[in-house]
């Protein structure tokens, strides 16, 4: 018995020590969590330097291009309103594509092109579709909203999806107008896949006279919807403390706003959607919650439901005939409204745009 007391007693004096190593264990993983954090958002930062080196290899036959620094909303997500300079704009950068062909004495037609991903950034996976606008004598803006990456840890973390996002992407739009003679306000198309998409809709569904027409392909539509058939992994993107902060359950309301299918009743723009059956992204049963939301508030508009079309999520954007066939079907359609003047009206003008100099 009293050797049983005895280890008894020993134990529960050396189980202080153990909890304590537990928790410097603990907090040693914690520490490199947040150090293996921080270096991928520099080794993000040394992906954009690269990558935008590409895009002056890729595109600079075709296109002056530029890279300016221009301002949007004040952060929402400032953890402290009253401190110095908190309330000032939040600062971007902006890619920029001008045809080397233009005659700035004339006006041109402007593309707003928002890219897709939570926590992405415009890279050069979108040269040919921007060789393609180049090519019909589009200028192109492509707006690294607040959330981007490859800025930064503090602009990441500024991530304000479906919110102030897309006043940056507006902010952008009207940059574009307000600096280049040779823009045409008029004449001004905003066109998104995805993410990219949703922003698309936003922009026009919040400010429909600044945009003279708007392409959605496979947009994120219903933000309740697809936070139920997500990944948790992905959900935490959402409800992180530094981003929205609340689930669905919490502020459903909050993530309604935030959705296009529940906007649905502001459309005023001429507005082509298109979806994919086999998308195994952005699910087909969301754009059609959006598709339906626009019937029921009688909207006229424009789209498209693929079916099984190889290539999923990026079945209209990669490089095969059948992609190139149905981006003439797009650039029809923005042609109605912006009035290019080199409209592609083919297969054969996609892959002139591809490999060939503009004149």
């Amino acid at each position: 018995m009293r050797r049983y007391l005895l280890t008894l007693f020993m134990a529960l004096a050396l189980l202080p020590a153990y909890a304590q190593t537990e928790q410097n264990l603990e907090n040693k993983v914690n520490e490199l969590l947040k150090e293996n954090e921080s270096l991928n958002h520099r080794i993000d930062v040394l992906e954009k330097q690269i990558d935008d080196v590409l895009w002056f290899n890729r595109l600079g036959d075709v296109a002056f291009i530029d890279k300016v620094f221009i301002y949007g909303p004040p952060s929402s997500n400032e953890k402290n309103p009253t401190a110095m300079g908190a309330n000032n704009p939040l600062k971007f950068w902006t890619y920029v594509f001008i045809p080397r062909n233009i005659d700035p004495l004339k006006k041109y037609p402007l593309i707003v092109l928002p890219h897709g991903g939570v926590h992405a950034d415009f890279t050069t996976y979108h040269t040919h579709i921007v060789r393609e606008m180049i090519a019909q004598g589009y200028v192109v803006v492509a707006p690294e909203y607040r959330g981007s990456t490859g800025y930064g840890e503090d602009f990441w973390r500024n991530i304000d999806y479906g919110g102030m996002e897309n006043e940056d992407v507006f902010a952008s739009r009207n940059y574009m107008v307000e600096n280049y003679d040779f823009i045409d306000g008029s004449r001004v198309g905003i066109v998104g896949w995805s993410h990219g998409g949703m922003i698309a809709l936003h922009n026009i569904f919040d400010h429909p006279d600044s945009y003279a027409c708007a392409f959605a392909g496979v947009p994120v539509s219903d933000m309740i919807m697809r936070y139920g058939y997500a990944t948790d992994s992905y959900r935490k993107l959402y409800d992180a403390d530094y981003h929205i902060g609340k689930t669905p359950r919490e502020d459903i309301n909050e993530y309604r706003r935030r959705s296009p299918a529940w906007q649905a009743h502001k459309l005023k723009t001429p507005l082509l959607i298109h979806t994919n059956t086999n998308d195994d992204d952005v699910y087909v049963i969301e754009v059609e919650s959006l598709i339906k939301s626009l019937k029921a508030e009688g909207k006229k508009f424009e789209y498209e439901i693929f079916q099984d079309m190889p290539g999923g999520h990026s079945f209209d954007r990669i490089d095969t005939k059948a992609a190139r066939q149905i981006r003439v079907k797009i650039y029809k359609f923005l042609a109605q409204y912006l009035n290019p003047p080199k409209p592609i009206k083919s297969v054969e003008d996609i892959n002139r745009a591809a490999y060939l100099p503009i004149r």
